[in-house]
């Protein structure tokens, strides 16, 4: 094995198929007692158009926390800049938090009593 071998890893280092594990994420989804009803949920939402404000606005109201694409809005400035508006004027409303994450490509917003720490935890 030579030097560049070691850095880039030799082609029978590739890794092959059978080099994989399967994984069935589905057998992950199921919670002990989903049946019953929860205090609080997590929802995941788009916002593509000031339009789509009113249900995320009442979710959390509801006492949800949201997690928000705001992906498609940045693609007009004044729109972006008037969802996050009524984003923020919820969470304050509520006295929740609201926090960007991902590149800016996604917004969490939580209801009253829920805080949304600034740390990372690992992978720094």
């Amino acid at each position: 094995m030579g030097f560049l071998d070691g850095v880039f890893g030799s082609k029978k280092d590739t890794p092959s198929e059978d080099d994989y594990m399967k994984l069935d994420l589905a057998s992950y989804e199921g919670v002990a007692g989903a049946d019953e009803p929860a205090v609080m949920y997590v929802k995941v939402a788009t916002i593509a158009d000031i339009k789509d404000c009113p249900r995320v606005k009442d979710e959390v109201y509801n006492n949800n926390i949201v997690i928000v694409d705001i992906t498609k809005l940045k693609l007009d400035k004044i729109m972006f800049d008037r969802v996050m508006g009524d984003l923020r004027a919820v969470s304050k409303d509520v006295n929740g938090d609201i926090i960007g994450l991902g590149d800016q490509r996604y917004v969490i917003i939580t209801p009253t009593g829920v805080r949304i720490s600034r740390e990372k935890i690992g992978g720094m």
